[in-house]
């Protein structure tokens, strides 16, 4: 069984970042997406936009609290998590979420800080290779012809 969600959308608040008791970061964003719905008898389109509560934990609440402000364009990969509770006045609220697993900053980096930066589970919180120590050239060593090949001697 699957349950995943891709989204790319717009960040609609700073995020609200906090240090549970545990040492563990947590952060908390909405993200709008925008969808564009044709009437085809009335041949107008318009606009439906959908706001989506992301979790992010540990090193990725990290990432949204140093990089992602309110208006940063983000790619999330994740899964639904519904969670229910009882609010002060007794009444029992329910909530839908996406619990994110990778998380990719989008835009400009005018627009993101770190704009096209991945994190992820398996992330270093980099998303170029390490650096390769320069290579001096090799000079070209001269090739030995190709044999021709029989097309008819087929090698299978």
């Amino acid at each position: 069984m699957v349950n995943k969600v891709i989204l790319i959308g717009n960040v609609g608040a700073d995020p609200e970042v906090r240090t549970l008791e545990s040492g563990a970061k947590v952060a908390r964003i909405r993200i709008a997406t925008t969808e564009r719905i044709y009437n085809r008898q009335t041949q107008e389109s318009k606009d439906h936009t959908e706001w989506h509560s992301v979790t992010l934990w540990r090193g990725l609440a990290d990432v949204a609290d140093r990089f992602i402000r309110k208006g940063s364009q983000v790619y999330v990969e994740g899964r639904i998590r519904s969670r229910d509770w009882t609010d002060e006045a007794g009444n029992k609220r329910y909530a839908i979420e996406i619990q994110a697993d990778d998380l990719k900053l989008l835009g400009r980096r005018g627009d993101n800080p770190a704009g096209g930066e991945t994190y992820g589970p398996q992330s270093t919180y980099q998303s170029a290779p390490a650096a390769r120590p320069a290579v001096a050239p090799t000079p070209a060593v001269p090739q030995a012809p190709t044999p021709v090949e029989d097309p008819d001697d087929l090698p299978f």
